[in-house]
């Protein structure tokens, strides 16, 4: 037996090596392999034989055996590329991906994806990405899955899902808030001055000016500055909406000394106003009219108080004509306290009226932030004055009073030309996806046309109690096994992925 023996023992070396070459010929041959993950051969003793010697039994090895193959799953180095679907795991974790139309998982380390003729992100042999579906922010309907939320604060819906683009498009969004922040020159020349017919009020003189039968329903002698901006209707039209403003130089009942008043009006080309109560007005001179009001300055040229009015459904319903200021009635707010006024550019039923929207109607209301607020959502005071023949009486105009909230950029009204500081508004028209990106936190983003990021998916990252059990597949993918455990998701940057 010692012969053979001592052959045997030879021969299972030169095996055990051979694999071992064999182990790290594969290291080699793959160190280009995005994704791939050496290992290591660990050998051990085989079992020795007892034999008797003449200070009792002894032991003879008979040569060596393969103790395992272990993976090494340290983090290997990163590779930067021009495509936004190249990804990377920093730390511990696998992509999940899955044959289309099937629904086995296997788990790779290699994030060389790319968009297929159907929209699916898929791995080159065509395996789908997972990933969870983000919630819509304006859905409050949708629960949260308990996994999901991480550090960026998204929210996901149901159960990770193959990543496929289904819609190329982003929707229109409307305007809901409007931004005008304009400095009000107070060397300005005011433009209207009471005719002697309408109001007769100075602080409406602008108002009284304003027909929208003319070509120019108001002229370029009767305001002081002006400034538009495009807004958005539901269907993503654009729309001119136009800020008048108009100093008042008469003097003005119960007006402290050092105060500037500024009349304003926020209107829209009359073609553009299909409030439906205008089919049955008695005239239309008053049509593009969405907001009247004023501003108050203070001595150092800071906005102080403002007032605002809207025509009413009250009072259209009562029997007051859009033309007379019996209409109109101090403005509502939204919930950040800004005054509200409603276009109902598309024509829409139940849409004229602020009061008409959400479950009580169509309406789509803008919010008209001129620099400040109501911090109570509510008029200080006279919120039901008759504004018909109030003259020049400056305390009788519905006030925010103690309740008004001056933003740190707001309207001024400094010696030095009027000028537009800022303007924005929140609505766009719809665009066409452009093209994808992919940030730390596993967020699929479209950017589209119309300058808007939506985030799409969060990608689904999955580990395992045993990752040495995972079986390897070929082509950079493992599968789990009994040894390896079931896969805990979730997404990047929570549960220690």
């Amino acid at each position: 037996m010692g012969l053979s023996s001592a052959l045997y023992s030879g021969t299972s070396g030169i095996s055990a090596h051979g694999e071992k070459m064999s182990v790290i010929g594969n290291n080699l041959s793959n160190v280009n392999t995005l994704g791939f993950k050496k290992s290591r051969m660990h050998f051990e003793d085989a079992l020795s034989q007892n034999i008797n010697t003449a200070a009792g039994t002894g032991q003879v090895g008979r040569g060596v055996a393969i103790g395992a193959v272990m993976s090494d799953f340290s983090q290997g180095s990163m590779e930067s590329t021009n495509e936004a679907t190249d990804l990377a795991i920093g730390g511990d974790g696998f992509f999940i991906v899955s044959p289309k139309s099937s629904g086995n998982s296997f788990y790779t380390r290699a994030g060389n994806f790319r968009f297929d003729k159907e929209g699916y992100l898929v791995d080159p042999h065509g395996y789908v990405v997972q990933g969870w579906k983000i919630q819509e922010q304006a859905s409050s309907d949708v629960v949260q899955d308990a996994n999901a939320g991480g550090p960026s604060g998204i929210k996901t819906e149901g159960v990770p899902l193959d990543i496929q683009l289904e819609n190329f498009q982003s929707p229109p969004q409307a305007t809901n808030e409007v931004n005008i922040i304009a400095n009000l020159d107070s060397q300005s020349q005011q433009g209207s001055a009471p005719s002697g017919s309408g109001t007769d009020s100075p602080l409406f003189a602008m108002f009284d000016k304003w027909d929208a039968t003319e070509d120019e329903p108001l002229g370029d002698t009767s305001y002081a500055y002006q400034s538009t901006i495009k807004v958005y209707d539901q269907n993503g039209e654009a729309h001119n909406l136009t800020a008048y403003f108009d100093p008042v130089e008469e003097d003005l009942t119960n007006s402290s000394d050092g105060e500037q008043h500024w009349e304003y009006l926020i209107t829209v080309p009359p073609d553009d106003d299909k409030r439906l109560f205008w089919d049955t007005a008695g005239n239309t001179n008053k049509k593009g009219l969405l907001m009247a009001g004023s501003l108050k300055f203070n001595s150092s040229g800071q906005l102080s108080d403002m007032s605002a009015f809207t025509i009413t459904q009250n009072a259209v319903d009562n029997g007051a004509d859009p033309e007379d200021l019996d209409a109109w009635e101090a403005a509502q707010f939204n919930q950040d306290g800004y005054p509200v006024c409603t276009a109902n550019f598309r024509g829409d039923e139940d849409a004229d009226f602020t009061a008409q929207s959400g479950s009580d109607g169509n309406a789509v209301n803008m919010a008209i932030n001129l620099g400040i607020k109501s911090d109570s959502s509510s008029w200080d005071s006279n919120s039901d004055v008759n504004l018909s023949g109030m003259g020049a009486d400056v305390d009788a105009l519905p006030s925010l009073g103690a309740a008004g909230e001056t933003q740190a950029l707001a309207c001024t009204n400094y010696a030095t030309g009027s000028t537009t500081v800022t303007q924005s508004q929140d609505g766009y028209e719809s665009g066409f996806l452009q093209n994808i990106s992919v940030d730390r936190d596993g967020v699929v983003t479209g950017n589209y046309s119309n300058g808007q990021q939506l985030e799409l998916y969060v990608l689904t990252l999955a580990n395992f109690n045993n990752t040495q059990g995972l079986e390897r597949e070929g082509g950079n993918l493992f599968s789990e096994t009994r040894a390896s455990g079931q896969a805990t998701s979730n997404i990047p940057g929570t549960g220690g992925l």
